[in-house]
């Protein structure tokens, strides 16, 4: 069974970068589009300019678990893509957390507690 908060078809891919917004930070870069959803739907990528794919998967478990930190903080109704900078391969996960977080801060997408 696949997971309705996953992106995949290309179609939302296009979309998402042809008319959402983006937000750039050190480590990632964040591309966001409303969604007519009850749920955010997110993406993660690192494309091979990070490194070789050991890197790229621990870049990708950083922001994972970066989102899973922030995720109760989101307005719901999001499409989200974060996309690892090659910055992002000698950090540890609290700098990622950072970076995302003023990321989403920038593109409005956190909530006020």
């Amino acid at each position: 069974m696949l997971k309705p908060n996953v992106l995949r078809k290309k179609k939302d891919f296009s979309s998402i970068y042809n008319r959402g917004k983006s937000v750039g930070e050190k480590f990632v870069v964040v591309f966001s589009k409303k969604n007519a959803l009850a749920y955010n739907r997110t993406a993660f990528l690192a494309s091979k300019k990070v490194g070789n794919s050991v890197i790229r998967n621990r870049a990708r478990r950083l922001m994972k678990e970066s989102y899973r930190e922030l995720e109760s903080k989101l307005d719901l109704g999001n499409d989200l893509i974060f996309i690892a900078r090659s910055t992002i391969t000698s950090v540890k996960c609290c700098e990622v957390k950072k970076s995302m977080e003023s990321a989403l801060i920038k593109a409005k997408m956190l909530r006020r507690e």
